[in-house]
């Protein structure tokens, strides 16, 4: 302990700054002697302002006497730890007699799980066995290490396809993370590799063994590391009195591995505080679980003491009231209650629509609506469960030269998977087109950029290029692929029916899709979406030519930034979205199968996740919430009974009984037309090409 820098007169002044539920927080168990106070919990609603209560509670400490080197301060992103220390230090420097030395209110110790982890390891090499001098790799040279250990052991030439390196690694760091058992993980949330599981026991003990022959860390050796290194009681209690007082961020986002070193850092919860939102928590798929801050009071004797920030800084009070009754009808879940003492009465809108083109135009006209009126698209955002919901609203968006930035996955037309279907259609139409073909082609088994050249070469060169497509043999040792490639640009270049053609290339790719990506299952969906979509064109040169309004600004799956106008709006996924608010969200389909999403219904604790994220979007709206529900989803069938309407039920996450929280509203509103797209004149028999060459001579 350190002198405190705090005269007695100021603390008043400097509480006065905060609510009496942050003031609690914040004082808990200082100035009470020298003891090390007991566990905190403090439950931070949804903009209660968590992470000013957080700072201010550091600094207090700080100003009491603690030496803020003695301080652990663990957040989840490195931006989140120096926005903390800099809070802090400006807290403390306000008093009117700060510490001697200016470095006195520097937090040593502030950072992430992982890089604080690494720290502690070199420190402690010697005695764990370490070289001190070990490298860390990133993911990227984590999965090619693993590619390499795959090839060693010859499981890249099983007759069945055995799991990718992305996917070998996806599954090890979920075992490691959740401190599960590999056929647990698999069960969970790898079936499709479920029959690996021997050969992938085999593979991660030989990866193992290959970084430590390279001395070598991956990301989760960095956690797995330091919490086998906290099991022995004697390096626990030194590292653990190292540190008065341990304060996590986020705590709602920690997985079984993280509360395991704290846990084994601070066992009795003497100086302990974690801070978190039960009710956001949304990243089990990360290995987060929910159970780490609903547990955390009981796992110390006595229970650590819990706090829960109420007020809400952000939200109306009609949006926080519709919020609450969500999250209210939670199975399990730390009681509170959000209010605010803003201004508003404007009710959530419950907007019912006839499907998801008339969702994508009634968010599109009430975006720029608001714009005229003085909201800022930036201010304004789009939220969606997974990233293919926005598909359409992304096309209507386009058509009406409305820029947008899309958080959360790639932009719908940016996925490799959907590209690739693209390109099918565009060689079609335009057989002349070289990078369509050049895409295509490299999906043939057998298929590489020279032999696609080529090919390329001998269809260009011919009058008409698809008999010249037919009289070539087969580039690779898969003749009945070619025969079937073949056969598919018959079929579209005679144009067999359109939007049929569509369905047709989807179930040509289908094998392929299944050929290239592990998460072939997923990509699929979006291929049905896409042709979905194309039911809503009277041609394939009409569908073409839309989706090509706002080109992709990368060629890759890593897209770019892109190029911004004065001002967009923002289309994100909630997960992406979680920290972020706005004037105004529009939240897309809010219904079963899309929220819940029919993919996380499997069992009671995903499908009170799912609950959690329409709450998380919900109180991201400061002043207007519009919530959409469409009544059906436009599928084509894989029957002989053709298309057909699916018709969709209002979420189950507002039942009847909330009803009377949210204004039900219509959408177009009776007796409206609704614009349509313009009508794409030709240009006559006017020669533009050779217009344009005259200009350039």
């Amino acid at each position: 302990m350190v002198e405190s820098t705090l005269p007695a007169a100021i603390e008043p002044a400097y509480l006065a700054k905060l609510n009496a539920q942050q003031r609690r927080a914040v004082q808990h168990g200082v100035g009470c002697g020298h003891a090390v106070p007991g566990p905190l919990l403090v439950i931070a609603g949804a903009g209660s302002g968590k992470t000013n209560t957080l700072a201010h509670r550091v600094a207090h400490l700080v100003a009491h006497g603690t030496d803020p080197a003695k301080i652990l301060l663990l957040t989840f992103s490195r931006r989140a730890a120096q926005e903390m220390t800099r809070r802090v230090a400006r807290i403390v420097s306000s008093l009117t007699r700060p510490a001697s030395g200016s470095g006195q209110a520097a937090l040593s110790w502030s950072g992430t799980f992982h890089g604080v982890g690494a720290r502690l390891l070199r420190e402690y090499a010697d005695r764990i066995g370490l070289s001190p001098s070990f490298t860390i790799s990133d993911r990227e040279d984590a999965a090619d290490l693993m590619n390499l250990v795959r090839h060693d052991l010859a499981f890249s030439a099983k007759e069945k396809r055995f799991p990718t390196k992305g996917t070998c690694l996806a599954i090890y760091s979920r075992v490691v993370n959740t401190e599960g058992s590999l056929a647990e993980v698999l069960r969970s949330r790898f079936p499709w590799c479920a029959e690996w599981e021997a050969p992938l026991r085999q593979l991660f003990g030989a990866y193992v063994a290959a970084k430590q022959r390279q001395n070598v860390l991956d990301y989760d050796d960095l956690l797995l590391y330091w919490s086998q290194m906290m099991s022995d009681a004697s390096l626990a209690a030194a590292v653990g009195m190292r540190f008065d007082h341990v304060l996590v961020d986020e705590y709602q986002d920690t997985n079984r591995l993280q509360a395991s070193i704290l846990l084994r850092l601070k066992p009795e919860g003497r100086g302990l505080t974690v801070v978190g939102d039960d009710a956001q928590s949304i990243y089990s798929f990360r290995g987060a679980t929910v159970r780490n801050i609903l547990d955390f009071p009981s796992r110390f004797t006595p229970p650590a003491e819990v706090v829960a920030l109420e007020r809400n800084y952000r939200s109306t009070p009609p949006i926080l009231d519709a919020s609450n009754a969500v999250i209210g009808l939670a199975v399990e879940r730390f009681t509170k209650n959000l209010w605010s003492a803003k201004l508003g009465t404007r009710r959530p809108r419950l907007v019912t629509v006839p499907d998801e083109q008339e969702q994508a135009q009634y968010v599109a006209h009430h975006a720029l609506e608001k714009r005229e009126a003085g909201v800022r698209l930036q201010a304004q955002a789009v939220l969606f469960r997974s990233a293919s919901h926005s598909a359409r609203l992304e096309l209507e968006l386009a058509r009406r030269n409305v820029p947008f930035v899309k958080f959360g996955g790639l932009r719908f037309l940016e996925s490799a998977h959907v590209k690739d279907l693209l390109a099918v259609l565009r060689w079609a139409e335009n057989p002349r087109d070289r990078l369509a073909g050049f895409r295509i082609l490299q999906l043939l088994p057998g298929v590489g950029p020279k032999t696609a050249a080529r090919i390329l070469d001998r269809v260009e060169q011919a009058p008409d290029p698809l008999p010249a497509l037919r009289k070539l043999s087969a580039p690779g040792p898969d003749a009945g692929s070619w025969q079937a490639f073949v056969a598919l640009m018959d079929r579209l270049r005679t144009r067999g029916g359109w939007p049929g053609e569509v369905e047709s290339v989807r179930r040509w790719y289908e094998p392929h899709l299944e050929r290239r990506y592990d998460d072939a299952a997923v990509r699929a969906e979006d291929l049905a979406q896409l042709e979905r979509i194309a039911a809503t064109y009277r041609s394939r040169e009409r569908f073409l030519t839309e989706l090509t309004l706002n080109p992709p600004e990368a060629t890759s799956d890593e897209a770019g930034i892109p190029l911004l106008d004065e001002d967009y709006l923002i289309l994100s996924t909630i997960h992406s979205a979680k920290g972020q608010e706005w004037h105004t969200v529009y939240l897309l389909s809010a219904v079963d199968g899309c929220l819940p999403s029919d993919l996380a219904t499997g069992s009671a604790a995903e499908v009170e996740e799912e609950r959690r994220l329409l709450y998380v979007a919900m109180t991201r709206a400061k002043e207007e919430l519009d919530v959409l529900v469409p009544q059906r989803f436009y599928v084509r069938q894989q029957t002989a009974y053709g298309d057909a309407h699916v018709y969709a039920s209002r979420t189950r996450f507002i039942p009847s009984e909330l009803l009377d929280l949210f204004d039900a509203q219509p959408w177009p509103p009776p007796g409206s037309r609704l614009d349509e797209p313009p009508n794409a004149s030709g240009l006559g028999r006017m020669d533009l090409a050779a217009r344009i060459r005259e200009i350039w001579g």
